[in-house]
């Protein structure tokens, strides 16, 4: 019975560093929508405001780093601009 071979074993280790470190960006991102939402459905337009600059930095950097493609960072943050603007708009 034949065990691991030693770099199959490194590739293992490197693989979950890799899913964990991109995991919490994902979550990361994941928190600052729902934050975002969260205020601009309560109609707060400086705090949604705020939230939005945060949350295009975390997707342009997930984009950045191949951790969301950069077609669903696009679609991500063009969805909360147009809520944004209609929160503005509604003003």
């Amino acid at each position: 019975m034949a065990g691991k071979s030693s770099s199959a074993e490194k590739r293992h280790r490197q693989s979950e560093e890799r899913r964990l470190r991109n995991k919490s960006v994902k979550t990361a991102v994941r928190t600052s929508v729902k934050k975002f939402v969260s205020l601009a459905q309560q109609k707060k337009a400086a705090e949604a405001e705020a939230a939005l600059k945060d949350m295009v930095k975390k997707i342009d950097t997930a984009a950045g780093k191949g951790i969301l493609k950069k077609n669903a960072a696009a679609r991500k943050k063009s969805r909360m601009q147009r809520l944004f603007n209609s929160l503005k708009a509604a003003q």
